[in-house]
This record gives C-alpha cells, sequence and structure tokens, in this order.
C-alpha cells in the first residue's frame, strides 16, 4: 500500500487517538497527578506496542516514569534514538482557557488543549509515523528505539541516571527530538542551535521579620526597594547585560550563517502581532532573530515579597525574592557564567541586606553543522511530506537533554518541529495546527525510510 495514502486514509484514526492521549491531565509539577502520570506512560507504552515496537518497558524513576521502545529488525541499517517527553504543564489559569484544557478542541484548524504542541501531540507525529511504516510498507526500514520520559517539564530531573544505567542500549547513530516549533506556519523546519539555560533565584533579608513602615520606615533597609534597585542595574541603556566578562566568550556567527538568518521569511510584523507589547526591545546591534536566537540574555522570571493581599498592610518586609535565568549561546560555559553573575549581583547589594544566591539549574548551549547529511536527508523529507519548501533554523528555548546526549555519545542530533512559535505552549489556549500535525507524520515517515537508503 502506498504510504502517503496509508497516512492520509487514517487522518480522523490518528485525530480521535490524539484526543485521547490528551485527556490525560499528566502534569508532572504536582503529586495530585502522579496517577495520571502513570496512566499516561501506561498509554505511551500499549501505542509504541501497537505500532510494532518490541521490548517494552516501563522504567520507574526517583519520580516519574520513563517509557521504552524498540525495533531492531534492520540489519546494516542505521539506528535512531527518538525522545519526546509524555508530561504536561500545569493548566492554570483555568478561566483563561476558551474550552476546557483537557478537552481537547477542534477550531479553525487547530487542536486546542494542554500538550497539544508541546509535547504530546509531536510525540503521536512518531508513534502513527512508525505504526504507518509497519502497517502499509511491512516493517521499518531502520532500526528504532524510543525514550519517552515524565519528568521534561521539571528539569528532566532523573533522565541522565536513566540514560547512564542504559548507555549500552542506547547507542545510536543519530538522536530525533520534535520538542520545537517551525519558523512560522507553511514553513517546515528543522532546528540546529539551541541556547543553554542557567536559572537563580536570589533572596535578601533586611531586618529580622517585618516591621511597621510608620514606626521604622525610614531607618532600616526595604529588600524590595534593594531588589528592585539591583534588578534596574542588571543592563545599560542598550539592553546589553551589565555583568562583567559575560559577552567574553560569545561566538560570533560567521557572516554566512548571518546572511542566511536575514534571508528566512521571518515577518516581524507577525512576530509583534504573537507578543502584544507596545513596542520591542533588546540588545543594539542585533536583528530581532539574532536576539532570539544568537545572542545571550538575562531574564526576570520573578519576583515577590511583603504584603500582596487585598486592602492595605504597611509594613516593610523582612525578605524579598527574585527567580533570575541567564540564555546562553557558543561557547558560554554555564559554571562560569554562574559565577560571574552571582559576583556581579553581590556587587551590587549593599551591606544592609543579607544574600542567599542559589543556582537552581544550568544547561549548555548546543549548535550542530546542518550541512551533515542527515540534516539533508531531513529537510529533503520534510519538503516532501508539505509540500513547501523547509528552512534551517535555531531556536531561543533550551533542551538540556539534547546537549547531554550530544557531547556523551558524538551523534548527530535533528530536531525536528511542528509547533508554531504562537500555539501558546505552557500557556492558555495551546494548540497545534492540524496541517502541521498531519504534515508531520508524513515527514517522519518518509524521513524513517530516507535514513535507510
Amino acid at each position: 500500500m502506498d504510504l502517503i495514502g496509508y497516512i492520509d486514509s487514517k487522518r480522523e484514526e490518528h485525530l480521535n487517538e490524539l484526543k485521547e492521549f490528551l485527556r490525560i491531565p499528566s502534569v508532572s509539577a504536582t503529586s495530585e497527578h502522579k496517577k495520571d502520570i502513570e496512566r499516561a506512560a501506561h498509554w505511551v507504552a500499549e501505542k509504541l506496542r501497537a505500532a510494532g515496537l518490541e521490548n517494552i518497558e516501563i522504567t520507574p524513576t526517583k519520580m516519574h516514569p520513563v517509557v521504552y521502545g524498540e525495533s531492531l529488525h534492520a540489519p546494516g541499517k542505521p539506528t535512531v534514538l527518538f525522545y519526546g517527553h509524555y508530561d504536561v504543564q500545569p493548566a492554570e489559569p483555568l478561566d483563561l482557557w476558551t474550552s476546557p484544557a483537557f478537552e481537547p478542541t477542534v477550531r479553525a484548524g487547530n487542536l486546542f488543549g494542554r500538550g497539544t504542541a508541546d509535547d504530546k501531540g509531536q510525540v503521536h507525529i512518531h508513534i502513527k509515523a512508525l505504526e504507518a511504516l509497519q502497517n502499509a510498507t511491512g516493517g521499518l526500514p531502520v532500526n528504532i528505539k524510543v525514550i519517552v520520559e515524565g519528568e521534561e517539564e521539571i528539569g528532566s530531573v532523573n533522565l541522565w541516571e536513566f540514560m547512564t544505567k542504559n548507555r549500552e542500549r542506547l547507542k545510536s547513530n543519530a538522536l530525533i527530538v520534535s520538542d520545537t516549533s517551525m519558523l512560522a506556519k507553511g514553513v517546515p523546519s528543522i532546528t540546529y542551535g539551541l541556547r543553554g539555560l542557567n536559572y537563580y533565584q536570589v533572596e535578601l533579608t533586611g531586618p529580622a521579620q517585618d516591621l511597621h513602615s510608620g514606626v521604622f520606615g525610614g531607618a532600616v533597609p526595604n529588600p524590595l526597594t534593594i531588589l528592585s534597585e539591583m534588578i534596574a542595574k542588571l543592563h545599560d541603556k542598550n539592553f546589553r547585560v551589565t555583568v562583567p566578562d559575560f559577552y567574553k566568550d560569545v561566538a560570533q556567527i560567521s557572516p554566512a550563517e548571518r546572511k542566511a538568518l536575514h534571508r528566512l521569511p521571518w515577518k516581524e510584523k507577525e512576530f509583534r502581532k504573537t507578543v502584544g507589547a507596545a513596542a520591542l526591545c533588546g540588545e543594539k546591534g542585533y536583528s530581532i532573530v539574532e536576539q532570539l536566537w544568537t545572542r545571550p540574555t538575562m531574564e526576570v522570571n520573578g519576583m515577590w515579597g511583603g504584603y500582596i493581599g487585598e486592602g492595605a498592610k504597611t509594613v516593610i518586609p523582612s525578605k524579598a525574592y527574585a527567580k533570575l535565568s541567564t540564555r546562553l549561546v557558543p561557547a558560554q560555559n554555564p559554571a562560569k557564567i554562574a559565577k560571574l553573575v552571582e559576583r556581579h549581583i553581590r556587587a551590587l547589594l549593599p551591606k544592609s541586606v543579607r544574600c542567599d544566591f542559589q543556582v537552581l539549574s544550568t544547561g549548555k548551549p548546543w549548535v550542530a553543522p546542518y550541512t551533515d547529511p542527515i540534516f539533508q536527508k531531513a529537510i529533503h523529507s520534510l519538503e516532501k511530506g508539505f509540500e513547501k519548501k523547509a528552512v534551517f533554523i535555531r531556536e531561543g528555548g533550551s533542551i538540556p537533554f539534547v546537549t547531554q546526549m550530544h557531547d556523551a555519545f558524538k551523534v548527530p542530533c535533528v530536531l525536528l518541529g511542528f509547533g508554531l512559535p504562537d500555539e501558546n505552549a505552557h500557556a492558555p489556549d495551546e494548540h497545534i495546527s492540524l496541517d502541521n500535525y498531519f504534515g508531520g507524520i508524513k515527514s517522519i515517515a518518509l524521513f524513517y525510510q530516507a535514513l535507510a537508503a
């Protein structure tokens, strides 16, 4: 049977099955969803088995299980490891969803629901591509190993231990990941670069306890005020990070790559519409695409302290907190950057407050040579599956597992994403384009075939 014709004949069946997957509220961040996480793991295992994979295992970890399956019946052909995750972000605030987060709904050619784009929809694309190859061609053209974890949204805290214990078993010729986005609707894309991510928490302590602002105000340090002043000094007027030596090791992109990035069919007007802000800002001297993909950043992710309830309560808070993150680019070293950031923050603070600085996580940046033959096979498969011109892009986000795999196994990592930048991953009304979902199944099936050639 014709492979593409088979996939087209299963559209309704595939969509209904994806909806079933999305109805499982597999939120990894909260203990109340532990049973849902386990249910999602068993669901994935069942579908891998139905797709013809063998040796299906649901391996417990200290938190959430890892699902593994394999098919090794293509002697002499490459072995591919596919990675994805079945856990999702919390759906709150629930009142901002147009339809319930865990009741998948089709509207205007999009499927809405938590996990549609990140990452259940994209995992399902691969499962259905494998199933189509089994049923339409009689078997898989390459050797396949699949890992689908349940902790990606909380930092993949136990995944690397699983990988280390199964190092020999998981050896492969390439890693395939679908947890990224296309450049824009109608522009299938392969991501060849990711920024790294360091995450920090700052706790400032002034007085030993909250104080009456009338009795003590004017004579004692206010940690919230001091925190605000410190944060205001983390960037200069050109929006460059003021941490000394922050940019020292940044690898400059080549003129050829810069030219290629500027040629991409990227629309600033659409980006502004997605952002919804009155105006944009960023590091002076770089285009928006360069700012997003090739330049390091410092961001304030949260601030809190003092009284934030209804009405008035006149206190000078004892403590103030902030969560900060730095996105990193080649060849910045996460450990070195963490030390520089801490040193700078401490230098900005007066002696009237005590500072507790924590590095909550670190992650390396990654970039790949997209002239490698596997990337060329991938881009041709995308163009066949979507019948559109495909492009190579970078992404501003981070996938720590990709850098770990690249460093440990020294294999090419191909990031084939089918989401879109404006599909609200991690936010209310998350969705995926049905054109991308169905086109993704075709493209992945064709890619696995191309790898065997």
